[in-house]
């Protein structure tokens, strides 16, 4: 996956690009379009981001990286999961999210090696498990005087997260929280080792018609809906992502719509667009048509640590 510096500089890229003449995108369309989240009808793709879709696709279907891909374990929705009703006012929230936590009592050892995810349609997977330690800290990176959450005690349990294969009974470590009757629930298991690529990042398609997607926010409405995080700028109409269904995989192509011209600043915008699918997404994979990859999930606080 690319690092935030090269996506910023690849977008200001496009964002010249464009500014210094490129209309915005037309063309054939693909299945859809879909700009800040509302449809789009007429808003056509370039053929040359089209194809590149289609030979995303084509490179996945069958490939080593699906076989791989659907025995392993990859979360598509957060690692951390609120007490029932969630944070009771704003500043607990702030506290969330800014990742300000005190330990108050001892977290405890392992209670065993490795932990089992075990997925509703079926089968199961063994993997390492995480200590109580190291999820408390990916939870509480947080330092300063400002609100806090105070964790009082840990123990083992699980929570139910969906994956790529569809919801998975997860372990997990639960974080008593002062004044919360229900805890807080962090995964106790990272995902699989993401599998490489059967095709590489598009070096051929021009910068103002294909930019890579920031991250999956989530898969909602029985797989039919998915919202991504894609990023433009500040002299434009938002960005469009346009989806190519096959029977194995879904790949989203993401451009920048509607550029204005005239002084511009650099200013990078994160915007959440989310697409219809003719079909529930089931096992199918989710591809960036740039990136030549599956569509990272982005958590609150950080993506899964097997896109790097």
């Amino acid at each position: 996956m690319q690092s935030k510096t090269t996506r910023i500089a690849h977008l200001l890229v496009t964002l010249a690009l464009l500014t210094a003449g490129a209309g915005a995108v037309t063309g054939c369309g693909s299945e859809k379009a879909v700009g800040n989240g509302v449809k789009a009808p007429g808003t056509g793709q370039e053929p040359q981001a089209k194809n590149r879709a289609r030979q995303v696709a084509d490179a996945w279907d069958g490939s080593e990286a699906a076989r791989q891909w659907h025995k392993g374990y990859y979360p598509m929705a957060d690692a951390v999961q609120l007490p029932e009703g969630g944070l009771r006012d704003k500043a607990d929230q702030r506290a969330f999210t800014t990742q300000n936590f005190v330990l108050r009592g001892t977290l405890p050892a392992l209670p065993r090696r490795d932990g089992e995810v075990r997925w509703k349609s079926g089968g199961s997977l063994t993997l390492p498990l995480m200590e109580a330690r190291a999820a408390y800290e990916r939870v509480a990176r947080g330092g300063n005087d400002g609100p806090h959450l105070t964790v009082t005690e840990a123990k083992p349990g699980q929570m139910t997260l969906a994956t790529s294969r569809g919801p998975a009974t997860v372990p997990a470590w639960l974080f008593t929280l002062e004044g919360y009757d229900t805890p807080l629930k962090r995964a106790a298991v990272g995902p699989s080792k993401l599998p490489e690529s059967p095709i590489g990042p598009s070096r051929d398609v021009p910068a103002d018609t294909l930019v890579p997607l920031d991250g999956l926010v989530e898969v909602a409405d029985g797989g039919r809906s998915v919202t991504v995080l894609a990023d433009h700028g500040a002299c434009d109409s938002g960005p469009a992502v346009h989806v190519l269904e096959t029977g194995t995989d879904v790949v989203l192509s993401a451009s920048v719509l509607g550029v204005r011209k005239g002084p511009c600043t650099s200013e990078m915008i994160r915007a959440r667009v989310t697409v219809t699918l003719t079909r529930p997404l089931g096992d199918r994979i989710l591809l960036d048509a740039h990136t030549g990859r599956p569509v990272p999930h982005e958590g609150p606080h950080e993506s899964s640590p097997s896109w790097g």
